[in-house]
């Protein structure tokens, strides 16, 4: 079993130790003992304890300008200053994870406050649909990625999720607003008159994918995932890297995949997150 929390600690997104903000720590002190609980039910009763204070603070005039130092939760502001997105998860004791989520966005006449509710569960085919934040393919955002198509910005976020005891899956999402609705996924991977929303990349739970925007060489950079053996195509659960690297370069309207990439410039990497290994089952 992984502890949320301690996921979330290892993302190094919005946590310090030091300078926390005091209006702040009556949240922490909520995730802290998020950490301790055994049990799902345990979980879920703090859980909401957490979900309410954010809430509280999210409605504060200074939510789109406060630090949140020493909150371990995963944060990514736009670039722009639209938007702030908070995620975190709740572990099962299956090994699976429930992913809980606020989006502030700001508008001319104030912020408004999305909440986002995981429907992973039934979400079967995960790069097809476009969603709201009603129906969630809940993940741990780390980057944030704005591209233009037009004069509309999209903003490609990066994610971990832990799926379940054996898999575990990195996610290449798109945010996007219609009017002042947000929505999630948008046809921009592939070419042909047939794209997908986003995409969802599984692995073995023990091994790690690289999955990161280089801003250097302008692309998204990621491990290439291959089965243990040939007949085990098709089974995530089962791939892992195998020494070669693809890529996501935006390629004026859609983001174009290059396969094989020389990725040397990799050695410089500092990735933004690596999953701890999972705690013994009680």
């Amino acid at each position: 079993m992984i502890k949320p929390a301690a996921l979330l600690i290892c993302f190094g997104i919005g946590f310090s130790a030091f300078a926390q903000d005091d209006s702040t720590g009556p949240l922490v002190a909520l995730l802290k003992s998020l950490t301790a609980q055994s049990s799902d039910a345990d979980r879920d009763s703090l859980n909401a304890l957490v979900k309410g204070e954010l809430r509280v603070l999210l409605a504060q005039d200074d939510a789109m300008t406060r630090s949140f130092e020493g909150v371990p939760l995963s944060r990514v502001d736009a670039p722009d200053g639209s938007f702030r997105l908070f995620t975190w998860n709740v572990a099962r004791n299956d090994g699976s994870h429930h992913y809980e989520g606020f989006l502030l966005h700001d508008i001319s006449k104030g912020n408004v406050l999305h909440e986002l509710n995981d429907a992973t569960a039934s979400i079967t085919s995960p790069e097809v649909p476009e969603l709201g934040p009603e129906r969630w393919y809940g993940a741990l955002y780390y980057q944030v990625v704005p591209v233009k198509k037009g004069a509309k910005t999209y903003y490609t976020l990066l994610g971990w999720k832990g799926q379940s005891a054996v898999e575990t899956r990195k996610v290449i999402e798109v945010l996007h607003f219609k009017g002042k609705q947000p929505r999630f996924g948008a046809p921009l991977f592939g070419s042909g008159k047939l794209k997908a929303n986003r995409k969802v990349y599984g692995y073995a739970f023990q091994a790690s994918m690289m999955l990161r925007h280089d801003v250097g060489q302008g692309m998204i950079v990621m491990d290439h995932l291959s089965p243990q053996r040939q007949d085990m195509t098709g089974q995530w659960a089962f791939y892992g890297p195998d020494l070669s690297y693809d890529a996501y370069i935006w390629d004026k309207d859609h983001w174009r995949l290059e396969q094989d990439i020389d990725a040397r410039e990799r050695q410089k990497d500092t990735r933004p997150f690596k999953a701890p290994p999972a705690a013994p089952k009680p």
